[in-house]
């Protein structure tokens, strides 16, 4: 027996050894490397770049080489690109089992960026689907730049006339988001009542349109200084957290989107309708295990209750751009803009994101460069 406890103890002190160790490697963050040298008449472009993890000061606003297409791409002249915390995560490479994927130490792709919405300047030989002059939509790594090139069949689409570029780059990940997470991952269906927790934020206040447009009843919860902007984005009640706890109400609700985790999932469970289904949207702030606690939760109580309570992760398709892009040629979906910053000041945009008193979308001005 006591060759057995032996045994034990060592294999447990070795599993903590490679936990530690691998725990420390990945949170392990050196120093920038120098940017790199742009051979002389090379044809450049202004971006921002991110060569080690780290805070808003650590982004660069520096000339880059201009990438060419191939075949099948398209050049986009970036007219505005939008901001979101996926961004300010990827800065950060936190929490720190992204950078098993990001790169170890520093990021392996500097570029920054997803959400955009430009002009086509420059097509490949075999590219079919757009021409230059295109007004287009969509999410492209690197989109902090003046330009992006990207394949055709990927995530861009058409821009509506009668939509600007900056409300058009303020959609891709938080109008995408909120779409799957309300007709894929909570199967909403008209008539139904759902209830949006972060109704005021980037993926929140599209939430609110989307839910009305597929027929929803819409019930939103943000602060004081919020409720009329929720209200006019069509939610049909509002709950000022700050005064009342949706949770304590007499309501139920067939879905629950949830982007602040400020409830328990106990607590949300008690005003869901027998079978009803809550999506976690994102999670708590932190490195370690704070962002999956909630989650992790969710799947442990699963299987012990009737109710469907689970997390999503968005991908941006380009099938899902064209609905969001029928959704605001027909007026029923737009962007809220909060603040606008120059491309140089991505940084700063970044800044004011991880505050999390952004109220909607916060756009940067590609265009702006001298400002």
């Amino acid at each position: 027996m006591k060759l057995r406890y032996k045994i034990l103890n060592g294999l447990l002190a070795v599993v903590g050894t490679l936990v530690l160790a691998l725990a420390i490697t990945i949170s392990y963050s050196p120093g920038c490397t120098p940017p790199p040298v742009v051979a002389s008449g090379t044809e450049t472009m202004k971006a921002v770049v991110s060569r080690c993890y780290g805070g808003p000061e650590s982004l660069e606003y520096l000339d880059v080489e201009k990438p060419d297409p191939g075949p099948n791409d398209i050049v986009v002249r970036l007219e505005a690109a939008a901001v979101n915390p996926l961004d300010y995560h990827y800065m950060r490479g936190s929490p720190y089992v992204m950078r098993l994927s990001m790169g170890i130490g520093r990021p392996d792709d500097p570029r920054m960026g997803v959400d955009f919405a430009g002009v086509v300047v420059e097509t490949g030989d075999d590219v079919s689907r757009f021409a230059v002059g295109d007004a287009v939509f969509g999410g492209r790594a690197g989109a902090f730049a003046e330009y992006v090139v990207m394949p055709e069949d990927r995530a861009i689409v058409a821009k509506p006339d009668n939509v600007s570029f900056e409300q058009a780059a303020a959609i891709p990940i938080a109008a995408v988001t909120a779409l799957q997470a309300l007709r894929d991952h909570g199967r909403l269906e008209a008539g139904e009542k759902v209830l949006i927790n972060g109704a005021s934020g980037g993926v929140g206040t599209y939430a609110v349109q989307i839910a009305k447009a597929l027929g929803a009843e819409v019930h939103g919860v943000c602060s004081t200084r919020n409720v009329d902007m929720v209200l006019g984005l069509g939610a049909d009640h509002v709950f000022d957290y700050k005064q009342e706890n949706y949770t304590d109400s007499d309501n139920e609700y067939d879905l629950i989107v949830d982007m602040v985790g400020s409830q328990s999932l106990t607590a949300n469970r008690g005003v869901l309708k027998p079978g009803g289904r809550m999506v976690i949207v994102g999670g708590l702030k932190g490195n370690w295990l704070a962002p999956f606690w909630q989650p992790l939760k969710a799947m442990m109580l699963s299987p012990f209750i009737d109710e469907e309570i689970g997390m999503m992760l968005a991908e941006i398709r380009s099938e899902d751009l064209e609905f969001l892009a029928g959704l605001m040629a027909d007026g029923r979906l737009g962007s809220r803009i909060d603040r606008r910053y120059p491309l140089a000041d991505t940084a700063e945009a970044l800044r004011y994101l991880e505050t999390q008193r952004a109220r909607g979308k916060v756009i940067i001005d590609v265009t702006a460069l001298s400002e």
